[in-house]
């Protein structure tokens, strides 16, 4: 049985991808939901190791136009990133270069109080090179292999004279 290279390149991309949301899904990450009031702050913590990206996840399952502000911490509590959320859904990413607790904390900035569900963590990059190299190849074969068919496709004109 003879497998095309269009279909190893679609079997690759797949694979990879697979890897890649297993490696993000066996990342240690916090999770915590909570009802803030106006003008309250939550800190939730968590452990990093190395130096690697962290990032937040925000959702707010009733959003009518509250806004929050959120600083990421670190371990000596220097703010590291801050930004103001105004949707129903935010994720934000962060550089991380030591060892240590780093924080999240976000303050309820509306007017109303806010339902809100927090998830913090590492994002493991670093692991994921091998996957994305996989993700890589596979896309570039497929689109190599795309490109060489559609190089020599004809399509064929009716004559002009028809009589």
């Amino acid at each position: 049985m003879k497998i095309s290279p269009f279909k190893i390149s679609t079997i690759l991309l797949i694979v990879g991808m697979i890897w890649v949301s297993l490696i993000f899904n066996e990342t240690e990450k916090m999770h915590d939901s909570i009802l803030l009031k106006q003008s309250n702050s939550i800190e939730v913590k968590s452990e990093f190791s190395g130096v690697d990206i962290g990032y937040y996840k925000l959702y707010l399952p009733g959003f009518a136009g509250e806004e929050i502000f959120v600083q990421i911490l670190d371990n000596d509590d220097n703010v590291i990133k801050e930004q103001k959320v105004q949707t129903k859904m935010s994720v934000g990413y962060f550089d991380f270069s030591e060892s240590g607790i780093y924080t999240v904390k976000i303050t309820n900035i509306s007017k109303n109080q806010i339902d809100l569900q927090i998830e913090f963590g590492n994002t493991n990059s670093q692991k994921m090179i091998p996957a994305g190299i996989t993700i890589l190849v596979g896309a570039l074969g497929m689109m190599i292999v795309s490109y060489m068919k559609i190089k020599n496709y004809n399509i064929e004109q009716p004559e002009e004279n028809i009589s």
